[in-house]
């Protein structure tokens, strides 16, 4: 990886953001737009739209009459984290979870805290109290361990704290939150690379959709999705889900990015998974993995539900919604809270496949052609034993 790249890549972890709070990363993100020139709009739901300038652009784009899909490349900016609510005393905050976390040694954890104005702070969670399905919490107080004046309560917002946001440990990054932040970082790079110095006059096949709050239920994707703009598109689009995604068997991390057949949801598109997994094979031979990512689900679902066909990759993500699965540095105990970690050669393997799938001369069109040849082949070879 560049080390440019990797530069914005520690950036981009190290950024507070919580469903509804991404505004430090979407001030981050279009400013290295704004530096490199590619260009860019949020939609009414305050999403940013990638590679075109405005909506009149992205509906223009869609009418452009294609063979080739538009590849809408789609990541969320938010990771699971709370709202301040009220403050009961002096420098105790009373606070709202959103989105999934861990469920054990819940009480004294370490968070963070950051506000509207850029205020940023530290505390002690206390009176933790979880979901009625006990599967993440529900709600808490924050003890203050930053001294100082406080911003209004319902402007602070926070999550799991450790270490640093981020640090190194070979090829390991660890942070607070590396879901999604990991496929935001992707899309960037994907964008820098297509509209940067070498920027041709066409319009390559792409689009890049950063969303808000998915992990309360997709809630940005499906504003967009609900706009009807992609219902007009005269030229066909599929959408590809970024995804760091929890590590399960066969999805290893270390062992490259991974091919995401489905989400625990739904299954993807047949004829387009097909596409991405010749891609895979062809630029990352043995350097990537397949398989149903039921971990969790994912953007690719929400534009199921809107007609778009979808396909997927993830990162594995270790310590997924910190949560102690793998265990690790910082991590408090089994299930507890603990540092989200990727391995860097993953990521880069993502970038890998996001450029691959971007290529000209892809078979959109016909992608079981190979196959059948080849049962065309077989059948010739035992014909006579039928």
């Amino acid at each position: 990886m560049k080390k440019s790249l990797y530069g914005l890549l520690l950036r981009l972890l190290a950024l507070p953001t919580a469903p509804f709070r991404e505004q430090q990363v979407i001030d981050h993100v279009t400013g290295v737009f704004d530096r490199a020139g590619v260009p860019y709009f949020q939609d009414p739901y305050g999403n940013l739209v990638v590679g075109v300038a405005s909506a009149r652009a992205y509906r223009q784009l869609l009418q452009k009459p294609a063979v080739e899909p538009l590849r809408l490349f789609i990541a969320h900016m938010d990771h699971p984290g709370f709202h301040g609510i009220a403050w009961r005393a002096a420098g105790r905050l009373a606070v709202q979870w959103h989105g999934g976390s861990p469920v054990r040694r819940l009480n004294g954890s370490r968070v963070w805290l950051a506000g509207a104005d850029g205020w940023t702070g530290h505390g002690q969670l206390i009176k933790t109290k979880l979901l009625p399905s006990k599967h993440a919490l529900d709600c808490a107080e924050v003890v203050l361990t930053t001294k100082g004046p406080c911003p209004l309560a319902n402007t602070v917002y926070g999550g799991f704290s450790f270490r640093a946001p981020v640090w190194r440990q070979g090829q390991r990054l660890y942070t607070k939150a590396a879901d999604d932040l990991v496929g935001v970082f992707a899309i960037v790079a994907t964008a820098l690379d297509l509209f940067g110095k070498r920027r041709s006059r066409r319009s390559p096949p792409f689009l890049g959709l950063l969303t808000r709050a998915e992990e309360v239920g997709f809630v940005g994707a499906i504003g967009h999705f609900s706009l009807g703009w992609l219902e007009t598109a005269r030229r066909p689009v599929v959408a590809v889900s970024l995804e760091t995604s929890r590590t399960l068997p066969k999805a290893l991390i270390g062992h490259g990015p991974v091919v995401r057949l489905g989400d625990r949801r739904t299954v993807f598109s047949a004829d387009y998974l097909e596409v991405l997994s010749e891609v895979a094979r062809r630029a990352l031979p043995g350097a990537h993995q397949q398989r149903v990512m039921d971990g969790g689900s994912c953007e690719a679902t929400a534009a199921t539900a809107f007609g778009l066909p979808a396909i997927g990759l993830s990162v594995p993500l270790g310590n997924y919604h910190n949560e102690g699965f793998e265990g690790g540095p910082d991590c408090r105990a089994p299930r507890g809270p603990a540092p989200e970690f990727v391995h860097l050669g993953d990521v880069d393997g993502l970038l890998t496949l996001c450029r691959a799938l971007l290529r000209p001369g892809l078979a959109w069109s016909d992608p079981w052609r190979k196959l059948r040849r080849a049962f065309g082949r077989r059948l010739g070879h035992y014909r006579r034993k039928l």
